[in-house]
């Protein structure tokens, strides 16, 4: 079960990206007073938490509904997560991250962000939701569904905490050490997407 919870610890954190998030929160923040910029984090998270909350909970039957098998979700997930890992090991999704960002800064009509862009899809975007899918799907048993939902309530929780001091951590950090983590979790990620697509193939054939 400790292997489990770190598995899936890495794995939501990776997907998610807590230090990811945490400074675009800040610039579409940054005219916001401190209230509003923790009343937003927190609403983003609780949105984020129930989306994916959901497919944990209801994913395999919509699946089952749509005429996917689990084995080929597993295979078009671990693709999807192994093209996250390449955007993040080659600077992509950041740049994406912050083009999405400064699209919201420059509509002043938009002010509220909890939900657009932060939970959906920042937090509880397409790889995040198919690696609860997928973690759900490949350990079976009430302890097991325990353990992931219990990492990713970890990982949830870990990203409030960036995003409630986002205005420090990155005058602390700085983007050099942003860009050093980003990258090595884009590479940990792609290990462990691999891992998805060869544990589909092998259940396929």
């Amino acid at each position: 079960m400790i292997e489990l919870f770190v598995s899936a610890f890495i794995t939501f954190f990776v997907v998610i990206d807590p230090p990811g998030c945490s400074p675009i929160y800040a610039s579409l923040t940054g005219d916001a007073s401190p209230k509003q910029r923790r009343i937003m984090a927190i609403r983003a998270i609780f949105v984020a938490s129930i989306i994916l909350a959901v497919f944990a909970a209801f994913g395999e039957q919509l699946l089952r509904a749509l005429g996917i098998s689990l084995d080929s979700f597993r295979i078009a997930g671990g693709i999807m997560l192994f093209i996250i890992a390449l955007e993040m090991v080659f600077e992509k999704r950041t740049q994406r991250r912050e083009d999405r960002a400064q699209d919201i800064i420059d509509q002043p009509e938009i002010e509220d962000v909890s939900i657009f862009p932060m939970a959906m899809p920042m937090i509880a975007g397409p790889g995040s939701i198919a690696a609860v899918m997928l973690l759900m799907a490949r350990h079976e048993g009430l302890e097991s569904t325990f353990v992931i939902l219990g990492a990713l309530a970890s990982v949830l929780l870990l990203t409030l905490l960036g995003l409630l001091l986002a205005g420090p951590m990155m005058r602390i950090l700085g983007h050099k050490v942003e860009q050093v983590i980003t990258r090595v979790l884009g590479v940990l990620l792609g290990a462990l997407a691999v891992q998805f697509v060869i544990d589909g193939l092998r259940a396929s054939f």
